[in-house]
């Protein structure tokens, strides 16, 4: 009796994770060169309205979340966010070009403090959830994250005497 090794079961299964992992691989390389295309774009805009930070905080528990506040600000004083249109680089899996999508300040700073939470965080919506703020700082040109988790705990404890 003879195999054929590439039908086996575990070859197949080797296989599909090899094609994974490449498929894996080119969607983080994608995903890391819009995110860059995104920081430039969003804290030119930023730079352009006189806004020197974004602030973005979120708030999750039992399986839902969402963005709470977005404040814009000019130094330490709250200003309106401008009514700028900006373009996002975006990422789809199986898909090997970037597209683009046109939409307000608002939503593009929206839009990727949901994605940045997913990569660095997944699932932070769910169980007890999670809170923090997202600080988008245009002359820095950095995005930093306040990220607080949230979870029960108990302690049990056993005596005999």
């Amino acid at each position: 009796m003879t195999y054929d090794i590439a039908a086996t079961p575990e070859a197949s299964l080797a296989a599909a994770m090899a094609q994974f992992d490449v498929s894996q691989l080119a969607h983080q390389t994608l995903s890391t060169t819009a995110m860059a295309q995104n920081k430039e774009t969003l804290f030119a805009a930023m730079r352009a309205a006189g806004i020197t930070e974004i602030i973005v905080t979120f708030d999750g528990a039992g399986d839902s979340g969402q963005v709470e506040d977005i404040d814009a600000r000019r130094g330490e004083t709250v200003v309106p966010m401008p009514d700028t249109a900006i373009t996002l680089a975006q990422v789809s899996w199986g898909i090997s070009e970037i597209s683009t999508s046109s939409m307000s300040l608002s939503e593009a700073v929206e839009t990727l403090a949901y994605d940045l939470l997913y990569d660095s965080h997944g699932g932070w919506e769910n169980c007890d959830g999670a809170f923090g703020a997202f600080h988008f700082d245009a002359e820095a040109g950095t995005i930093l994250l306040d990220y607080n988790e949230r979870f029960t705990s108990s302690e049990q404890f056993n005596h005999s005497f």
